[in-house]
């Protein structure tokens, strides 16, 4: 069986700054469970908390740089990059200056299974 996704949903964020979050595929839009992909814009100076997720994040930057901190490093992430985090790894992202992103989650995202140091 094959799906046209003609729309994403927004989906509310986390951080202290407001930022829009298009799901395409996944547990909201698409009823999926298996994996969620979805466009992320980021204003300048956001950032969420550190968390601890169930899942494996890629995320491919599209314009600006996301920085990624894990607890034994800290990258920055710019246009043309990508980064892997694994599935049980602490790690918190923030734009000082603003970034469009394409973020993937296997499985698919949800509230329940990113654990955010703040929960």
């Amino acid at each position: 069986m094959i799906r046209k996704i003609q729309k994403p949903t927004i989906i509310e964020s986390a951080g202290n700054k407001p930022k829009i979050i298009e799901e395409f595929i996944g547990k909201v839009n698409s009823q999926s469970d298996q994996i969620s992909i979805a466009k992320m814009t980021s204003p300048p100076g956001w950032a969420e908390p550190g968390q601890t997720p169930e899942f494996c994040e890629y995320t491919l930057v599209l314009n600006g740089t996301l920085i990624v901190k894990s607890k034994k490093e800290t990258l920055q992430i710019h246009k043309g990059e990508a980064v892997m985090v694994e599935a049980g790894d602490w790690v918190q992202y923030y734009t000082p200056n603003g970034a469009e992103y394409i973020a993937v989650c296997l499985p698919a995202f949800s509230p329940g299974t990113v654990h955010r140091d703040d929960e």
